[in-house]
């Protein structure tokens, strides 16, 4: 199971930093991840970092200004935000897979982040 924290409202050149703790067998963790939805929009992308190596990867739209990483002593990952636009408006869900050949799963509740202009 998956617990996603940190959302909040923020203005726009502002900085928040997501968490998502792990609960449960997060020994055959492969890979966490982000993902979020704004209003009326699919649920896109955003980055997924592998739990193992560290190896990271971002969305096009959040490189440079997002960054992810874990802890592994904490079974916690995180999605530090800077330079928050509007765009980024949406509710943060934070996934998992056990294997690179899975889709990622896990969905929580998400945590919303709110960039006013």
């Amino acid at each position: 199971q998956l617990q996603a924290s940190g959302g909040g409202l923020v203005q726009a050149g502002g900085s928040l930093r997501l968490s998502c703790t792990a609960s449960g067998r997060t020994f055959r963790l492969y890979e966490m991840g982000w993902f979020r939805q704004a209003p009326g929009k699919e649920r896109r992308f955003v980055a997924a970092v592998t739990w193992s190596t560290g190896s990271t990867a971002y969305a096009d739209s959040v490189k440079g200004r997002f960054t992810i990483s874990r802890d592994n002593a904490k079974n916690t990952g995180y999605l530090q935000m800077n330079s928050l636009k509007s765009d980024d408006t949406a509710v943060y869900y934070c996934v998992s897979r056990m294997a690179p050949t899975q889709d990622f799963g896990s969905w929580g509740q998400g945590t919303l982040v709110t960039v006013s202009s």
